[in-house]
This record gives structure tokens, C-alpha cells and sequence, in this order.
């Protein structure tokens, strides 16, 4: 959903499949491997629901967004499988997309942001949109729904996880270009498709409005909590705000991150070097924790907590566009959390960027990578964008395309099951 607006069907422009080319070009496909896309949301046209029984995939991850679609992927991993002996495995995601952050107002914070009162749904939006809906035309405002509390999305969303086992928290994330649509009016309600689910934009102008990104991350950190808490994977959507992204999930897991120990000690450890310093000087050491039969020494806090922690276990970075640096600053060693790599037809081949992705896909672990289709309508269309992308990651890897999709498939397995 990066550079989709929900509710539109279509990829954008110019992001139909290529053709095959390179090694394996005219190789069939291995279907019977296994594809398993990470992160799509065809609930937003719920009349593709029933082509997903004869789809090639052997899996989905069907992120929620809103409001209008919470209930919808619930009814839809129910009712169409969640179970290996379905067609198609069903994984369903309960969180709240960056553009509709906004909706919110934080009950969690010492200020939040809304009073109940009329006068004070118009000084929420003034607070949490830039620029200030009233200093242009309050009659916006007036036309966005009541904010809802963020504590009762946190306890609906839990209740959701506890029924799905499975579940992850998804999609969830920063996005500094998305504006909010203008307002509905009765000519687009006249020309709604009900075949899409409520809440996309649909054909509306974009207004100049956009979420404070502080905002945003509130959001954004309550949901990774849960995760936390949970226990459960996240799907992640950065939209130019890669660093901000970074910055809000390393601030959860401070305090945990893995010990890391120097070349200068590794050294030592290979040449049979039995006491060791705790000293954390080397240059090329963020922290240094040694254990000297059985008792440790100056480990930093909560290195050995236990229990629930407020970062999830793993991550999947949807469609990733961001640089090199910031996949190396994920896969530091110290960093407690598996982060993964998610790439689209859609998204990452579709405005040019293609060369961005190929050197991020190139730095990324073989182990880390995943497929997903991000589009909003189920079917024979979802199962051509993730052939596409399998076989463009397998071409750039230099893997055999066989053994690339296997390779793919057990990413999914281990950021799905752990």
C-alpha cells in the first residue's frame, strides 16, 4: 500500500509485468514449490474474494488498514482457510495504516488530543494535520469522522490476535508524502463502485492536508507494543521516512540489544583465551558482554530480561525503498528484533526505481527476503505480480529459479512461524 490509495484497483502506470528475460527466462514456473506472498490486501475488493481458492499462491498475508476492513480479513481467513489443508493459506494482519493515523486521538498520552466536544474534534485535526485544517477551511475538519480513542483499537486489536494465533500486527508505518483525500460529496457518492470496500480514496482530489508525523509515530509505537506483548511478526510501511522509521523501532528495543563481541575478542576466543575484559573500547563495538565461568560482567540493563518485550520478534519491511544504509543499520548485529525484506511489482518497479531496489535486494541476507504483491484485488492478476518478482529477485541473486522460490518460501515460514 505505498504508493496505492486503497480502494483502487489498478497498479499504477507503467507497472505491468515486463516479460521474463535472463537466465530461466523460458523455464516454467515452479508453482508446486510454493509462492507465498507477504503482504497484499485484496479485502479491499471484496469481489475477488472467491478466485483466491483457484490461485497458484500457495499462501497470502491480508493486511487490514482501517476501520472498514478489521472485520473483513477476519471473515475472509474464516471463511477461505487458515489452515494448511486450504487451497490457499490464509494469514491475516490487524493494524492501522499511517493514512488514516489521523483518525486517532492518543488516550495514552498525558494530553490527548480530543475532548469529545465539537469544538474539540476541530482542534484535534488542527493539532495532528499540517497545515491546520481551520487556517484554510474548517469545513474539512468538520467533514472527518469522530476521533476514536487509540486504547480501544489496542484492545480490539488484541482480542483479534488472541483469536488468530497466527495473526501479525500489519500494515503499520510513517508515511511524510501521503495527503488526505478532499472530503466526500454527494456526485462521488453517486459514483462509488460498491464493489470496493469503503474508506480508499476513490477518484478524490488530494487535499494540501498531511499527518503530523509525531503523530504518526504515537500510532505506530502503541501497535508495536501490542506486537511486543503478543509476540506476533509486523508488516512496516516507510514512505520517505526511512530514518524516522528506524529511530521509532530502535527507542522500543533499547536496553535489549544483543551483545556483540569485537574482532580483537573473537580473536581471542579462537586461540583458546580463557578471561576476558569487559571493556567495550574497541572501535568496532557498540557493546561488548562477557560471561567468565558463569558470572556476568556489567551487562548493560535488561540484557537478561525476561518475558513479553515492547519490540516485536520480526518484521517485514513492505515493498522496501529505502537506501543500502538502512538495510545494514536493521541487519547490525546487535539489533534483537529479524528484520526482513518485502519487494513488489507494484511499487518497486513501477516509478522508476527499480535500480534502488536491485542494490537493496543485492545487500539483503538471502535469508531476509520476501515476495508480496500489495494489490487490492485477489485473482489471476495477484498471481502474475508475484512470478514477476520472483523471478526479478532470482535473476539478481543469481539463484536457479527453482531454488530461489524454495529459498523464498522458507523466508515466509520463519517470519510467519519463528
Amino acid at each position: 500500500m505505498c504508493q496505492q490509495h486503497p480502494g483502487e484497483v489498478e497498479p499504477p502506470a507503467g507497472s505491468e509485468p515486463s516479460g521474463h528475460d535472463g537466465p530461466g527466462a523460458s523455464e516454467p514456473f515452479p508453482w508446486d514449490v510454493g509462492v507465498y506472498d507477504a503482504h497484499c490486501h485484496p479485502t479491499n475488493t471484496m469481489t475477488s474474494i472467491a478466485s483466491i481458492p483457484g490461485m497458484k499462491a500457495r499462501a497470502l498475508t491480508v493486511m487490514s488498514s482501517r476501520a472498514q476492513d478489521q472485520d473483513l480479513v477476519a471473515e475472509v481467513a474464516s471463511e477461505h482457510g487458515s489452515s494448511s489443508q486450504a487451497e490457499v493459506y490464509l494469514v491475516p494482519g490487524f493494524g492501522w495504516h499511517p493514512w488514516f493515523s489521523y483518525q486517532f486521538y492518543d488516550d495514552l498520552s498525558a494530553s490527548p488530543t480530543y475532548d469529545g466536544t465539537p469544538s474539540g474534534k476541530i482542534s484535534h485535526y488542527d493539532k495532528v494535520l499540517a497545515p491546520s485544517p481551520s487556517s484554510k477551511d474548517v469545513s474539512f475538519s468538520e467533514g472527518l469522522p469522530e476521533p476514536r480513542p487509540l486504547s480501544e483499537f489496542v484492545r480490539e486489536t488484541k482480542s483479534r490476535l488472541e483469536r488468530y494465533p497466527l495473526a501479525l500486527v500489519g500494515e503499520i508505518g510513517l508515511d511524510k508524502a501521503f495527503r488526505l483525500p478532499q472530503s466526500w460529496t454527494s456526485a462521488h457518492e453517486a459514483q462509488r463502485d460498491a464493489g470496493l470496500t469503503p474508506g480508499g480514496r476513490e477518484g478524490r482530489r488530494l487535499s494540501p492536508y498531511r499527518v503530523q508525523v509525531a503523530h504518526q509515530v504515537a500510532i505506530l509505537q502503541a501497535q508495536l507494543r501490542l506486537a511486543g506483548e503478543m509476540g506476533r511478526a509486523v508488516s512496516v510501511h516507510g514512505v520517505q521516512a526511512h530514518g524516522v522509521v528506524y529511530d521509532t523501532i530502535a527507542k522500543l528495543w533499547k536496553g535489549y540489544e544483543r551483545p556483540v563481541t569485537s574482532r580483537r575478542k573473537r580473536k581471542q576466543i579462537a586461540e583458546g583465551a580463557e578471561d576476558f575484559s569487559s571493556s567495550s573500547s574497541d572501535e568496532d563495538d557498540d557493546y561488548t558482554t562477557f560471561t567468565n565461568r558463569g558470572k556476568e560482567n556489567k551487562a548493560k540493563p535488561g540484557r537478561t530480561k525476561q518475558g513479553p518485550k515492547p519490540y516485536p520478534p520480526r518484521i517485514c519491511m513492505h515493498s522496501f525503498s529505502g537506501p543500502v544504509d538502512v538495510v545494514r543499520q536493521y541487519l547490525h548485529p546487535s539489533v534483537p528484533v529479524k528484520v526482513f525484506f518485502s519487494f513488489s511489482i507494484v511499487v518497486n518497479w513501477s516509478t522508476g526505481g527499480g535500480g534502488k531496489a536491485e542494490e537493496a535486494i543485492r545487500a539483503v541476507p538471502d535469508d531476509r527476503i520476501l515476495v508480496e504483491s500489495d494489490l487490492h484485488t485477489a485473482g489471476e492478476q495477484m498471481d502474475r505480480y508475484l512470478e514477476e518478482v520472483c523471478r526479478k529477485i532470482c535473476k539478481i541473486k543469481g539463484w536457479e529459479l527453482r531454488e530461489g522460490v524454495e529459498k523464498l518460501g522458507r523466508n515466509w515460514k520463519e517470519f510467519i512461524f519463528g
